[in-house]
């Protein structure tokens, strides 16, 4: 149970002003089908999260847990501070996406793709190696990225002006950053 709740409680405030979450505003304002634009969201993030905790999980068989440790250490406190730098997002290449493949597809394509080396990815490699539990990790993570990202779907820039962006990364980074110093100091 822990896995899933840390995991959930990492990747949503994570996700708060991730270049996928100014996605989900960008689909919502271009489309205007919710529905199909959650559906794609919870798909591409199931499907990526999935293929990272499997990362994970096989680290976990190559790596020693002490290498395993200083290396989840180190990935944590470079998340702490990835935390710091606000993500953009290229509007222009939402805009070019022409909805060949629906709404749906097009929304599942554009998140599976962004998510790809994204600060959510690797923290889902990390916690799935951490705690070895992959369904519990992809679930949580899974479940942080909705909690992070339906809202904005449905609700838009009204969600994102409720807290500072600025508040939520700094104290993400914090998160992160003591995560990295547990790891570090604690003895598995």
């Amino acid at each position: 149970m822990q896995a899933f709740l840390v995991s959930t409680g990492i990747v949503t405030l994570a996700e708060m002003g991730d270049k996928t979450q100014l996605l989900a505003l960008v689909l919502a304002a271009r489309f205007r089908k919710p529905w199909p634009i959650v559906c794609g969201i919870f798909v591409a993030t199931l499907a990526n999260h999935a293929l990272a905790g499997a990362l994970g999980a096989w680290l976990t068989a190559l790596i020693s847990p002490q290498t395993l440790r200083w290396i989840l250490g180190a990935t944590f406190l470079a998340m702490a501070i990835w935390m710091l730098i606000p993500d953009k997002l290229d509007s222009d290449a939402a805009e070019r996406q022409a909805p060949r493949f629906g709404v749906f597809g097009t929304t599942a394509l554009l998140f599976f793709l962004a998510e790809m080396g994204d600060k959510t990815q690797i923290a889902t490699v990390m916690l799935a190696a951490r705690y070895e539990a992959w369904f519990a990790v992809v679930a949580g993570t899974t479940l942080g990225m909705m909690l992070a990202n339906a809202p904005v779907v449905w609700l838009g820039e009204r969600v994102t002006r409720l807290v500072p962006l600025r508040v939520v990364h700094v104290v993400s980074a914090l998160i992160f950053a003591g995560l990295g110093v547990a790891a570090l100091v604690i003895e598995v």
